[in-house]
């Protein structure tokens, strides 16, 4: 685009968000940097509608990292219930417990909060732009899709290369707002911009659409093979994850009578991996979910 064109993008994308984005969603209200974190991990992978039925609840109990660095990884997981993706309710307990023995300061620079667990470049990104209003590049799956057809005229981000995506959210970026542009390339995608069926003509930037002006379709079929879930072992490590929210502990027995036929063989398998990953433990000759109080160092000073 040229500086002319990028303005024009820019300045119809900027109206629409002011009209049409979800300003109400509640991790948008803050600038607190643990309360954008839990909601970046919990919507990854999650819809939206799922995942405000947990926020406001788990951020009534836990505030800040303080009172989640205190808590029980047990009773953490036990309140990721139905959220899925278990383990990234241990990145949060284990960050929460990093940051509260570092005086409770979250890092600010996008290098340093790589290095908190499991957040990787995306959710650093989004915690630097979203909560300290960095001028940063975002791109989830709705931003990536929206660059890939309006800069590159491609269907879907897989099409592109990461370091094609990386420089076209770089080329978007305006030198100011860049947490409203971040925030109005994401609403643009998930509400307009959609995977299967865009609605192009109600598009505030279909004018500067590469993909459109291609002629490419408007209804757009991602034909992806899957995997059936219940036949993959993600499956069968959150059965047994959901059977121990439950009970103080279960035998390997009584885990593998709750697991369909074709993976109770594999039992062993899964509950060794989830024990490394701190989910489960070895308890009175069974096994639990982890039972030992987790709390931050004291700071030296």
């Amino acid at each position: 685009m040229t500086p002319r064109d990028l303005t024009s993008f820019r300045r119809a994308l900027n109206r629409w968000y002011r009209a049409h984005g979800r300003h109400d969603l509640p991790w948008r209200q803050t600038r607190d940097p643990y309360a954008v974190l839990v909601s970046e991990v919990m919507l990854q992978q999650t819809q939206v509608s799922r995942v405000l039925l947990y926020y406001e609840r788990w951020i009534s109990r836990w505030p800040d990292v303080a009172s989640l660095a205190a808590a029980a990884p047990a009773e953490v997981i036990r309140a990721w219930s139905g959220l899925g993706y278990n383990r990234r309710a241990l990145h949060l307990h284990r960050t929460a417990l990093a940051v509260a023995g570092d005086r409770g300061d979250f890092p600010e620079a996008i290098g340093q909060l790589e290095k908190l667990p499991g957040i990787g470049r995306y959710t650093a990104g989004a915690v630097a732009c979203f909560a300290n209003g960095q001028r940063t590049t975002v791109t989830d799956t709705n931003i990536s899709r929206v660059l890939a057809r309006v800069v590159m005229g491609m269907a879907a981000p897989k099409d592109a290369t990461a370091a094609e995506l990386s420089a076209a959210a770089e080329a978007l970026l305006p030198a100011r707002g860049a947490r409203d542009h971040n925030l109005a390339l994401m609403d643009l995608g998930a509400l307009v911009c959609t995977a299967r069926s865009p609605a192009c003509d109600a598009c505030p930037v279909s004018r500067s659409c590469a993909w459109r002006a291609a002629s490419k379709p408007i209804t757009v079929v991602l034909a992806v093979k899957r995997e059936r879930f219940e036949a993959t072992s993600r499956f069968a490590r959150g059965r047994l994850i959901e059977a121990l929210r439950g009970t103080p502990a279960l035998s390997e027995n009584q885990l593998a009578g709750i697991l369909p036929p074709a993976h109770r063989v594999q039992t062993a398998v899964y509950l060794a991996a989830l024990e490394r990953d701190g989910m489960v433990q070895r308890f009175g000759g069974g096994w639990s979910l982890p039972r030992q109080e987790s709390r931050p160092p004291v700071a030296a000073g």
